[in-house]
């Protein structure tokens, strides 16, 4: 019978007394506690996941619905193919390219600019969260459109530019309104604004219609969706695709090192003194099974990450376990190099050690997240998830 493993790490928000702990598959269909977690070990298993992510802290409470995170969801659910979201190719050469998808919502009313034109539109963008040193792919201001209202006028996109003091225009795109979510390439003002944050005085949307384009209209006179406007699923947004450094920044190890110098732990169980994430009796055949791919979820919704962490709930990130005896079948994808060592092995076991049944072949999951109240990221994280297990 196979052994499920699963790591549930409850760690309550508000109710601190509450057990936490590590939980196994008991074989008989019921889920069972090896031990409880400290409320030390706690802190310090979801400060390490935390660091995993590349985040300082916990983030706050995902956003309400709106426009952006729905784009993201639609994003995430075509590239799991959940679902037939209608993706351009240029879209999808983006998407595809990018590590890191992050949307930005319009914070116009914190920032104000004063601009000669009355009519128009301005909209700031919050950008100073995008990660150092990752590469541009692309950015994109999206604004949505009532259908079958005024198909013959003209969105025209400027970037707000300091001259002489002064704030003029610089036209960046412009398109028909032909209704639904128009897109608009905003990449070079994005890169402006993310490599000098005090050039960013925001965009500025001129509509006009082609016979009279001295005369201004406002953008709701042909049903550009506002900022507040009714429908949070329609107000605009701007998304930013990005090519990961794969540089994850240090942090202090100050937790760990204390509990590394700390005085002797009173004598531990059986079960704690196995392998992080394997905790629990074993199998009675359990050291006799070769190297294999062994089943190990993990649950946001049990880290109580729900509230912020909006897709996946979980993931199965699997690991591997099992003896590299000899012979080491061809299921084992053995290296030459632990096909040598197993031979060494058998002739001398007490210098050279078998070899080990390790990953062989990992792969990534997207994780949709909020960032704070306004902004969303959807994220590559790499090597997260155990696809095949070999000796090495």
């Amino acid at each position: 019978m196979e052994t499920r493993f699963v790591l549930l790490l409850f760690i309550p928000a508000v109710i601190h007394a509450a057990l936490s702990g590590l939980y196994v598959d008991n074989g008989v269909d019921r889920t069972v506690m090896t031990r409880s977690l400290t409320r030390s070990e706690r802190q310090e298993v979801e400060h390490e996941f935390l660091n995993l992510l590349g985040l300082p802290s916990r983030p706050p409470r995902a956003p309400p619905n709106s426009a952006a995170p729905q784009f993201l969801l639609d994003v995430y659910k075509s590239l799991l193919d959940e679902g037939n979201f209608n993706i351009s190719g240029r879209d999808l050469n983006a998407i595809h390219e990018s590590d890191v998808i992050m949307s930005f919502t319009s914070r116009s009313d914190v920032h104000q600019n004063n601009v000669r034109h009355e009519r128009g539109r301005h909209l700031w963008f919050e950008v100073n969260d995008v990660p150092a040193g990752e590469r541009i792919v692309g950015a994109e201001l999206r604004l949505y459109q009532t259908p079958g209202l005024h198909k013959n006028a003209v969105i025209q996109v400027y970037e707000l530019v300091s001259d002489n003091g002064e704030k003029a225009l610089r036209l960046v795109d412009s398109a028909a309104a032909t209704g639904g979510w128009l897109v608009f390439n905003v990449t070079g003002p994005f890169s402006s604004w993310v490599a000098f944050p005090n050039a960013n005085h925001g965009l500025y949307l001129s509509v006009h219609f082609p016979e009279k384009p001295g005369h201004e209209l406002h953008p709701e006179d042909v049903g550009i969706m506002s900022t507040k406007g009714h429908d949070a699923n329609k107000q605009p947004f701007m998304v930013a695709f990005l090519k990961s450094s794969g540089h994850r920044s240090s942090r202090s190890r100050t937790i760990r090192d204390t509990q590394k110098k700390s005085k002797k732990k009173p004598e531990t169980t059986a079960a704690e003194k196995q392998p992080f994430g394997i905790y629990g009796d074993p199998s009675p055949h359990w050291s006799s099974r070769s190297c294999q791919i062994q089943t190990l979820h993990v649950s946001f919704k049990d880290l109580e990450w729900h509230d912020w962490i909006i897709s996946p709930p979980g993931y199965e990130a699997y690991y591997c376990s099992g003896e590299c005896n000899f012979p080491l079948n061809a299921h084992m994808n053995a290296t030459n190099h632990a096909i040598v060592q197993t031979l060494l092995h058998l002739m001398n076991p007490s210098r050279v050690p078998k070899p080990c049944c390790a990953p062989k072949k990992l792969t990534y999951i997207l994780v949709l997240y909020s960032l704070d109240e306004s902004n969303v990221i959807l994220k590559k994280y790499k090597n997260m998830v155990v696809k095949s297990c070999g000796c090495h």
